[in-house]
């Protein structure tokens, strides 16, 4: 707790005050973010460090793997941050990005991890897709490149899931929202996204490559999206 308590305390001290009017016009004004950024709750990564964007900029789901439940009509956290970012916010892009050495995705591939982990077990129910895709696709890869593959698949699958909540069903069809694709390796700093064009991530370009129609993965696809 030292090292968070010396932060709180150098934030009031020193960063706030240089700068005090921009905290104080996101406190005066409604939030507008530019973008629903759906990532995992690993503490290596910064959605805002890695796209060198302000407080205000992003809305932000996080949770063990990047998982979007598929809508179901009932309450969770997930479904409910979605549909406000939408029908509220009026967000029109949204990112799942996925990250390398996933334990989310070590555990889901070596159900042992999480054999002592109740909530864990259940939680991973929303990828079983894409456990099946890897056991199915890519049981030739070394362990490394599997958890690469199992992340690149997994954010495919969850934007699968993403398409069945009503808000983005919605404004996909109506043209009105964009999602996106993306993969973060931690130790290089690249991001890549997938191009639906190729069929595969891409390093991230100039230009941001939206993912639609959906679904785009399912369990007998057979094309891999492998970088």
């Amino acid at each position: 707790m030292e090292k968070i308590l010396a932060g709180v305390h150098k934030f009031r001290r020193s960063v706030y005050p240089r700068d005090r009017q921009f905290f104080q016009q996101l406190s005066e004004k409604d939030q507008k973010p530019k973008a629903l950024f759906i990532t995992c709750s690993d503490s290596r990564v910064d959605p805002n460090l890695i796209t060198q964007t302000e407080p205000g900029d992003l809305f932000l789901v996080r949770n063990a793997g990047n998982l979007v439940p598929p809508y179901a009509g009932i309450a969770s956290g997930e479904a409910a941050t979605i549909e406000y970012s939408i029908e509220v916010l009026g967000i029109k892009n949204i990112i799942v990005c996925g990250h390398s050495q996933c334990g989310a995705m070590r555990g889901l591939l070596n159900p042992q991890i999480a054999e002592n982990l109740p909530a864990v077990k259940m939680w991973f129910n929303h990828a079983e897709t894409t456990r099946r895709i890897v056991k199915n696709k890519y049981q030739n890869l070394a362990p490394q490149e599997l958890i690469v593959a199992a992340t690149e698949e997994n954010v495919l699958v969850q934007l699968n899931n993403l398409s069945t909540h009503p808000a983005v069903a919605a404004r996909l069809s109506a043209g009105e929202v964009r999602i996106f694709g993306w993969y973060y390796d931690i130790g290089s700093g690249c991001i890549s996204q997938f191009d639906q064009q190729q069929g595969r991530f891409v390093e991230l370009g100039a230009q941001a490559y939206a993912t639609a129609p959906l679904p785009i993965r399912t369990n007998d696809e057979t094309t891999s999206a492998v970088s």
